[in-house]
């Protein structure tokens, strides 16, 4: 039997729990803790938003983390799809109400996962979706026991050892066909049975077949501190550094006068740059090097030129407006290179106060800082002593992201 159509699937998120095991944090209960910069909620959430057959996404959570779930999720594109409902008193009685909130969503099938879950891929519910095409009612994901199990009696001696052969840890998501998981859960409440620790156990209870689906290994449940950290480690692991390199070219014109400005340091010379502000050319390009980094545009969409309030201004306002908005977008300045294009004046006694001053405006050590020149071979405009040209680069070091 195949499937119903696209989209039919609903997913409840069980994130109601206090999470005593994994001790007390001030980011509060541990689905809200952060693992490689996210809230582990955040994880889960996005693995689903991520599966292509997922449709309405109902998150249960505890009364008290509405405040908590608003800030984890804020960014998480696709949000949009999620409903939030408070739980209940046990994780039984938050599915249900989970369950009834997507009653009339037109689902026909239900995912049902742990919101500490945050590794469950594509590949597993994928599988999970396949058991439940081919027509099954229930579908629990599970791995086979690895470890061997021994039986202990009431002093705490092992009583023998129990063969593993036909042993399995269930996982999450539970899956079902809707109305039958939903029709189980209510008949449960109503009958006064609480106990069940899982969904699957519940569909037993209910005499409902359920069938096993491969599960993952990497599909861990986050139970205690340490189980978190684990998972911390693993996603800075497998982080991709996000290293963004930017450039910016600008010239200016060369006319009579007593002095250029270049890098923030006054050079007497016969010549001065022409230009709005006080022209300087390896701060204007090094802006531009800047904001590339983080796709903000260019001095011209900041500073435009027919703004008559940066008549004369120091370029420095310019450049410590562009570092300014690199790092609010989480960007760290790593490198500052400029390259200045003139056949004077000299450079190279000035260099090292060139750099320095790069150093105080970009608020990074002297050796991220470099500063270099070069003659144009008396060649084109700049040859001519028309003009100086200025190429910058900057490097940029980004938040790393999940692989």
């Amino acid at each position: 039997m195949e499937q119903e159509d696209k989209g039919t699937i609903g997913v409840v998120v069980v994130a109601a729990g206090r999470g005593e095991r994994a001790g007390a944090s001030v980011e509060g209960p541990k689905q809200y803790r952060r693992i490689g910069g996210r809230p582990v909620l955040w994880h889960t959430l996005k693995g689903f938003l991520d599966w292509p057959k997922t449709g309405p996404i109902v998150v249960v959570i505890h009364p008290d983390d509405r405040i908590l779930f608003d800030a984890a999720t804020a960014d998480l594109e696709g949000r949009e799809q999620i409903c939030v409902v408070t739980g209940g008193a046990t994780r039984q009685m938050s599915v249900l109400r989970g369950l009834q909130a997507l009653a009339n969503a037109g689902v026909t099938h239900v995912m049902i996962h742990d919101g500490v879950r945050p590794f469950c891929d594509t590949a597993l519910l994928d599988r999970v979706q396949a058991t439940l095409a081919a027509g099954a009612r229930a579908v629990l994901p599970a791995v086979p026991v690895t470890d061997t199990i021994k039986r202990a009696d009431d002093s705490g001696r092992v009583a023998g050892t129990v063969s593993r052969k036909d042993l399995f840890a269930a996982q999450t998501p539970q899956s079902f066909h809707f109305q039958t998981i939903l029709n189980a859960h209510e008949k449960a409440a109503e009958s006064g049975s609480a106990d069940f620790t899982d969904d699957a156990s519940i569909a037993e209870w209910a005499g409902i077949a359920v069938e096993l689906a491969e599960g993952s290994v990497d599909n861990v449940k986050l139970t205690l501190r340490r189980d978190i950290a684990m998972a911390d480690e693993k996603l800075k692991a497998s982080a991709l550094p996000d290293v963004r390199t930017g450039n910016g070219y600008d010239v200016h014109q060369l006319e009579a006068g007593d002095g250029v400005t270049l890098c923030g340091v006054f050079i007497p010379h016969d010549q001065k740059l022409k230009g709005h502000s006080d022209a300087d050319v390896a701060l204007h390009a090094l802006t531009d090097a800047l904001l590339a980094t983080c796709g903000a545009g260019d001095i011209g969409d900041h500073f435009p030129p027919s703004d008559m309030q940066w008549k004369g201004a120091p370029s420095r306002i310019f450049l410590e407006h562009a570092a300014k908005i690199v790092r609010d977008a989480g960007g760290t300045i790593m490198n500052a290179d400029i390259s200045l294009i003139a056949e004077a004046p000299k450079i190279g006694p000035h260099r090292q106060a060139m750099r320095e001053k790069l150093s105080e405006i970009l608020g990074i050590s002297l050796d991220r800082c470099s500063v270099k020149a070069t003659t144009n071979e008396t060649i084109g405009f700049v040859g001519r002593r028309e003009g100086i040209a200025a190429i910058a680069t900057a490097t940029v070091v980004f938040q790393a992201r999940p692989a």
